[in-house]
């Protein structure tokens, strides 16, 4: 009985803070209009364009929430595009910048993007960040990206995190993004079951080594995933992808059946600093059978 009304009384404080402040959740910082102009030079051709207009939200606040260079400040993108790897050079101030894409462990790939004014080159190593120790020094970088790629993986996200913790100095940091499968949208669709919940579901006509959606996660178990592999969450947030179901209907119902409301968006993105004094936990049981 004590249980069930302390269960009680927990709901009561989670609705009586949701009305007294239902933009509780915690926001991403504004974008400044300069990191969106920088993308948008970077569409050369028709396919970027179509690239960059569809994603230029997540680009832009993904460099908002980029920490200024401290320490190394080396910086490493996996899953490089060549969007924001020169964005980490040219707009963030890191002298340094290495970029990461699937491929044969050993290979290197050059590519080069236009930018205002003069060219941006780059050598992109190749290893999969699921089975090989990445080609890195111990503690070599301050900061490592890893943007909409974790929702990709097939078979051990633990060990690509492990292998950033061991790439990054001490304090350094992980600015993660990857779709969110709590969110308002996925909801509505699980609730309607006309579409699938996932934000991207559909697989590829053409023969690559791009990989479809396997798993995508919410907030929450974003959280769990960076406390297994040792690291500290500095900042957490979500944010709604314009043109999706606004799903206000899916607010309302979790708000009368008492549920937390928060990270509902589409959008996931995470801040997470290096502690390496915290245990880790290699094959955490709610992820791994």
């Amino acid at each position: 009985m004590l249980q069930l009304l302390r269960g009680a009384l927990r709901r009561i404080d989670t609705i009586l803070t949701r009305w007294a402040d239902p933009s509780s959740d915690v926001s991403p910082p504004p974008v400044a209009p300069a990191i969106e102009e920088f993308f948008r030079e970077l569409a050369a051709d028709a396919a970027a364009r179509e690239y960059i207009q569809v994603h230029l939200p997540r680009l832009a606040q993904t460099m908002t929430l980029v920490p200024k260079p401290t320490g190394l400040r080396r910086a490493l993108e996996l899953g490089a595009y060549m969007q924001m790897t020169p964005a980490l050079q040219m707009l963030c101030g890191y002298p340094e910048v290495r970029a990461a894409d699937l491929g044969q462990l050993g290979r290197s790939v050059r590519k080069a993007v236009a930018l205002k004014g003069g060219e941006f080159t780059i050598d992109i190593d190749l290893f999969d960040v699921e089975r090989d120790r990445f080609p890195y020094p111990d503690a070599h970088f301050s900061l490592v990206l890893c943007c909409e790629l974790l929702e990709h993986l097939l078979s051990d996200p633990i060990h690509m995190l492990l292998e950033i913790r061991r790439i990054l100095e001490p304090g350094g940091r992980l600015l993660l993004t990857t779709p969110n499968c709590a969110s308002l949208t996925s909801l509505a669709s699980l609730l309607e079951g006309r579409s699938n919940p996932l934000v991207y579901s559909r697989y590829t006509r053409e023969k690559t080594n791009d990989r479809p959606h396997v798993r995508e996660y919410t907030a929450h178990e974003i959280e769990h995933l960076m406390s297994a592999a040792g690291f500290e969450i500095e900042h957490l947030s979500t944010e709604r992808i314009a043109g999706r179901d606004e799903a206000r209907w899916v607010r309302d119902l979790l708000i009368r059946n008492h549920f937390d409301y928060s990270l509902r968006g589409e959008q996931t993105y995470c801040l997470a600093v290096l502690n390496p004094a915290l245990a880790v936990d290699r094959y955490p049981e709610w992820l791994y059978a």
